[in-house]
């Protein structure tokens, strides 16, 4: 996972351009690890799910994806307040009501991207990172 030069100062200048960098980081990363997607940006009233995906045990799993430069102040895990946790499980509600998927387990995840200002950027999966 290279940087291509100047790429590195794009996103550390832009962080709408981040986040979408992040996103697609993780999602390669979880395709790596036999996970199939359902949606991208999942948006509704109630808020937004970055990526929503299919465990190979047949759990969906709606993955909040966490982009930073560096983690100095805090893990980028540890960004997800309560009341963003509550409003991803409002959401994720409203997915499963929507698309009428009805007995299969889910999980909410969250996946740290970490761009650092030198090396190769890290990606950590934190499942079952809390529960409704």
């Amino acid at each position: 996972m290279f940087l291509l030069p100047g790429t590195r100062r794009r996103l550390l200048k832009d962080r709408r351009l981040l986040g979408r960098w992040g996103e697609k980081k993780c999602e390669r990363f979880l395709k790596r690890k036999g996970f199939t997607t359902i949606a991208r940006n999942f948006t509704c009233k109630l808020g937004e799910i970055d990526i929503i995906v299919n465990d190979s045990d047949g759990t969906i799993v709606f993955v909040e994806v966490r982009t930073k430069t560096d983690e100095s102040f805090t893990e980028a895990h540890r960004t997800v307040t309560p009341k963003k946790r509550a409003r991803l499980v409002r959401t994720a509600r409203y997915f499963m009501k929507t698309y009428k998927v009805k007995g299969r387990p889910l999980r909410f995840d969250v996946v740290a991207v970490v761009l650092g200002r030198k090396g190769r950027p890290q990606i950590r999966h934190y499942e079952n990172a809390f529960t409704p």
